[in-house]
């Protein structure tokens, strides 16, 4: 039986991080219902598409990103009429995904005070760019930079560099699955529906772990290193094989050094004082790479990794996105409907004896009259 069979969620969010929670609980059995807003002909991201797609389609790649297994609903909330048609929706529901400004919910009657007094059992997960307390409107893009995460990210002597995904939007999205789901726990013990708040903000700054601490603990301000890991050596290193190909090594201790060096036929590296540990390698960081660089260039890519990894070695191949997805680990996230383009499942764990559902394709704006005459 399907998880959350039964269970109604009520979408009133929209672009990635609301909607990535929307079709999680979908990909578990819940039934999704993705409110838009009229005025706007629905969620942004029915806009956003890329130059190879169709100017007539409503349902881009962006949008399909995080929207499968939902039905849809365009409601201008601003009209009294269809405000109550989503007061009747929430009367039945189990939880609501927002993503309002602050404020925005209280001036449409659909904050949780409002519809807790239709529903007192409801889960409301309310996503802001920056908190309950500050108005402004929260973006993937401006909250990399203002989080650090653009500083960190690029070669020491070049720009910041943003993310090539809304990483900030999948951190905050993640945030917001767990504390809806302590709050549906803590409804079984209580009867008692909650408020759960998360802003981008804050969820990207507690995603910055190691980089964090090496500041606040070590007092160490982190700078732009590339793929270069601080703290270990060699780590996130990237290097060119032979055939031109590349890999990536990420060597946690020094037994993994020691045997990355008897691959690559230099074992007297391993037991130079200067590289044999962690410590030194890391002091030491521009010398190992450089030695390692013209070890690996004299490798066939394939055949190095194969050591490596009987080895057990930890290193990968550079991949490109059809590379990923010719991957057995990565078709197995694919979502299938007949007739739709593959779709990307947002669950990626398994739970014993619970089979994998199959969902509807993300809805079509055009349609929606049609699909909720029920309503």
């Amino acid at each position: 039986m399907p998880v959350f069979k039964d269970m109604l969620v009520l979408e009133l969010a929209s672009v990635l991080a609301g909607p990535s929670v929307g079709q999680f609980f979908a990909e578990l059995g819940a039934r999704v219902l993705k409110v838009e807003n009229a005025a706007t002909r629905g969620d942004v991201t029915r806009s956003w598409k890329l130059s190879t797609e169709s100017a007539d389609t409503d349902t881009p790649a962006y949008f399909c990103a995080a929207n499968w297994g939902k039905t849809s609903l365009a409601l201008n909330l601003a009209d009294p009429q269809q405000l109550q048609q989503l007061y009747t929706l929430a009367k039945q529901a189990d939880v609501v995904i927002a993503s309002y400004k602050p404020g925005d919910a209280e001036k449409l009657k659909v904050d949780y005070a409002s519809l807790r007094s239709i529903n007192p059992r409801l889960v409301y997960g309310h996503i802001t760019g920056y908190g309950p307390d500050d108005a402004r409107a929260g973006y993937d893009a401006v909250v990399q930079a203002e989080s650090g995460f653009m500083y960190l990210n690029g070669e020491p002597d070049g720009p910041p560099v943003k993310m090539p995904v809304a990483l900030m939007d999948i951190l905050t999205a993640h945030q917001l699955k767990e504390g809806v789901l302590v709050a549906l726990l803590q409804r079984e013990r209580t009867g008692q529906g909650q408020l759960v708040q998360v802003s981008l903000l804050q969820a990207a700054v507690s995603a910055l772990a190691n980089q964090a601490t090496n500041y606040l603990v070590a007092g160490q301000e982190p700078q732009r290193m590339g793929s270069e890991h601080p703290n270990i050596v060699p780590y996130g290193s990237v290097y060119t094989c032979k055939c031109g190909k590349q890999l990536v090594l990420a060597i946690g201790d020094d037994r993994q050094f020691r045997r990355l060096c008897a691959v690559l036929g230099a074992e007297r590296m391993a037991d130079d004082p200067k590289y044999k540990t962690n410590y030194e390698r890391v002091r030491h960081r521009q010398e190992v790479n450089g030695k390692l660089r013209q070890l690996i260039a004299q490798q066939e890519r394939e055949s190095l990794l194969q050591q490596l990894h009987t080895r057990h070695v930890p290193a990968g191949a550079v991949h490109t996105i059809p590379d990923v997805f010719a991957q057995v680990q990565a078709q197995q996230l694919l979502l299938h409907h007949a007739g739709a383009r593959p779709g990307l499942r947002q669950v990626a764990f398994r739970l014993q004896g619970q089979e994998a559902l199959q969902l509807s394709p993300p809805p079509s704006y055009n349609n929606l009259e049609e699909e909720h005459k029920e309503l």
